[in-house]
């Protein structure tokens, strides 16, 4: 298992420059193209956003579909916040550690109540969306933007719970030790990504 978390975690190191490219003044930022590449074009956001889906995929029953909406919802009210100027500190640290945090939850399969891990996916999913709501063009297109880059969580959500539904899949030692390797890879880049935010 150890080969696996050390294949991955260099993979993962190996494309670390791209996570830059998820964030504030970067590139073309109107219309919904822009809004929905912006969180796909980000290793930071993909391994978080998919860290979420596996964790509500792990959870089941009704946080399948809960923790993925905590997060959009309060990804949007964190864009909102970023789109009206509004400072929330410490932005990179907290998308940083979401990754960390969420590949800790994920490598170690915890069972939180449902209301507690829409919690934690939520607080973080502030950061996220004030990255993004940061950018957003203050013309008719950024609502478009929006929507893109909603949509374009969402869909990263439903790639983590079709992963985890895959693992599922797998049997239950086969399964809990890819889930350890996935999250243990997750979280080691997130504290390469944060040691470079820090």
């Amino acid at each position: 298992m150890s080969r696996s978390v050390t294949f991955l975690s260099a993979a993962a190191l190996a494309l670390l420059p791209t996570a830059v490219f998820a964030h504030t003044g970067v590139g073309e930022t109107s219309g919904f193209a822009h809004g929905f590449m912006h969180p796909i074009g980000g290793l930071d956001h993909v391994l978080a956003m998919v860290a979420v889906g596996l964790f509500a995929s792990h959870l089941g029953g009704r946080a399948l579909w809960l923790v993925p909406l905590a997060f959009v919802g309060m990804m949007a009210v964190g864009g909102a916040l970023g789109m009206a100027g509004i400072d929330v500190p410490f932005v990179g640290f907290g998308i940083s550690l979401s990754i960390v945090v969420l590949g800790a939850i994920v490598a170690l399969r915890l069972d939180l109540p449902t209301i507690v891990a829409m919690a934690v996916v939520g607080f973080f999913a502030i950061f996220h969306g004030h990255a993004h709501g940061a950018e957003m063009p203050e013309t008719s297109s950024g609502l478009a933007y929006g929507l893109g880059f909603i949509l374009a969580t969402a869909v990263l959500h439903g790639v983590g719970i079709g992963l985890g539904l895959l693992i599922g899949t797998a049997g239950q030692r086969q399964g809990h030790r890819i889930a350890q390797v996935a999250g243990s890879a997750m979280a080691i880049t997130g504290l390469a990504i944060l040691g470079g935010a820090l």
